[in-house]
């Protein structure tokens, strides 16, 4: 005999179909699994977690059957709902949190034990045989006048069903508690502000919890009508490079690689990069490599991005408009060195449209802003300003760009310094950030210079 498929089995699935969306965030954003699988767990994972274990749903047929999926529908997106209100007012909320969240709770919902009814003979049980009741006096009876007593029949008492509404009530009333107490809770990796935080923060600028999780002594966020949230912040402080956040080369990876656009010297390589200790470290050495396009490249360097270990795989955060921020300290002896902190796009793998945050070609002295797009003739246009005289060696400086759909502004320590608002020259594009040393472009090191090293404290990305 053929059994069922289990309402246990079902709520495992569920559950994992929660873990599969939240690892599918990692695709890039609008493919079609990552939709299809995220859809699906949001739409009835969370509710089928919870219903399924009990047993009027579990063998519900016919038109109930459309009712049960009804049922677990709406559950799926209250929760789904009450989720994504509870992180918007922590100032956390984004996808992956949010699916994180879900799946906890779906976890937590699947593994609970099984609500049995009051019927038991579909588990196997041998029925029971109907026992008679006793028949309660009649209209001609010459008792019904008679007052009732302790011996005398009694119309049977309605015991409430363990599958009544006062256990659904209790069940779902469980679990939007426990949505509401971890979305207020945040994502759960999260630290203090002087340990590096992660994931935390967000409100409108100004707010304690904005404050919070900038790092310390950060300039504030832009002023704005809506909130911000954290999207991506790295401190630096874990023991090593974060490889779910970085990859250390561009999408065109091939055991190292190089910018030929630029004419550039330097072969990147990982072992060039060094993070740790609330420091990031991207160093360029006077060393001959052999790289696989072919050239013998006189340079080693390091470089960070946002993107794919190679030209087919997923990129790991892509950002379409937000406040990008650097905490950024630029080498001493710049003659040679192009450091550059920009935004590429994910999907064409080549530029324009680009945006520069802060560029450094052969200076430490002014740091170049600029926005590149795409004419209607296929030519690279861009539109740039330099801010300085200053000397950005001397230490760490907080560069960053406001890019919004109408509007990109470019910032120094916090101070606006240059902007573009013609609506044709912004883009509108998941970007990748990267962040990389560059070597000869435009101009060689001097013979007496073996090396340079440019230095980030943090990167935070916020969104709207």
């Amino acid at each position: 005999m053929t059994r069922s498929w289990s309402p246990t089995a079902r709520r495992a699935t569920a559950a994992l179909l929660g873990w599969a969306a939240v690892a599918a965030t990692a695709l890039p954003a609008g493919s079609p699994p990552r939709v299809a699988v995220t859809a699906a767990f949001v739409l009835a994972g969370p509710g089928a977690a919870a219903l399924l274990g009990r047993p009027t749903i579990a063998r519900a047929a016919g038109p109930d059957r459309w009712a049960a999926a009804v049922l677990v529908l709406a559950l799926s997106l209250a929760l789904a709902v009450l989720t994504a209100v509870g992180l918007m007012l922590g100032g956390v909320f984004s996808a992956r949190t949010a699916l994180l969240v879900l799946a906890a709770v779906s976890t937590l919902l699947a593994v609970l034990p099984d609500r049995p009814g009051p019927v038991r003979a579909w588990r196997g049980a041998r029925p029971r045989p109907a026992r008679p009741r006793p028949a309660l006096p009649g209209p001609d009876s010459p008792h019904t006048d008679r007052p009732r007593s302790d011996s005398g029949p009694r119309a049977p008492r309605a015991r409430p069903r363990a599958g009544g509404p006062g256990r659904v009530a209790g069940t779902l009333t469980a679990a939007a508690l426990l949505v509401l107490v971890a979305a207020c809770s945040g994502s759960g990796g999260g630290r203090s502000n002087t340990a590096g935080a992660s994931g935390a923060g967000g409100g409108a600028p100004g707010t304690a919890a904005t404050a919070a999780a900038l790092p310390e002594g950060a300039p504030p966020l832009p002023s704005s009508d809506a909130p911000w949230h954290l999207a991506f912040d790295d401190r630096f402080t874990a023991a090593g490079l974060d490889r779910s956040k970085w990859t250390t080369c561009y999408d065109w990876n091939d055991h190292g690689c190089t910018n030929a656009g630029n004419g550039e010297d330097q072969w990147y390589q990982p072992g060039q990069v060094k993070a740790g200790g609330g420091l990031l470290t991207l160093t360029a050495q006077r060393r001959t490599a052999a790289g696989t396009d072919g050239r013998s490249h006189p340079w080693v360097s390091g470089m960070v991005s946002t993107g794919r270990d190679s030209w087919n795989a997923p990129p790991r955060h892509t950002f379409t408009y937000g406040y990008f921020a650097a905490s950024i300290k630029v080498p001493a002896d710049p003659h040679g060195f192009f450091p550059a902190f920009w935004l590429i796009p994910a999907e064409e793998r080549g530029t324009p449209p680009e945006v520069d945050i802060a560029e450094f070609p052969n200076t430490d002295q002014y740091a170049h802003a600029n926005l590149h797009w795409r004419a209607e003739d296929g030519s690279d246009q861009h539109v740039g300003q330099n801010r300085g005289p200053a000397d950005f060696s001397a230490g760490f400086h907080v560069f960053a760009v406001d890019w919004q759909p109408d509007e990109v502004t470019w910032y120094v320590d916090g101070t606006p310094w240059f902007k573009v608002s013609d609506p044709g020259r912004i883009p509108d594009v998941a970007m990748e950030l990267v962040i990389n040393l560059a070597v000869g472009y435009l101009e060689t090191p001097p013979s007496g210079t073996d090396s340079a090293a440019l230095q980030v404290e943090w990167v935070q990305v916020w969104q709207h």
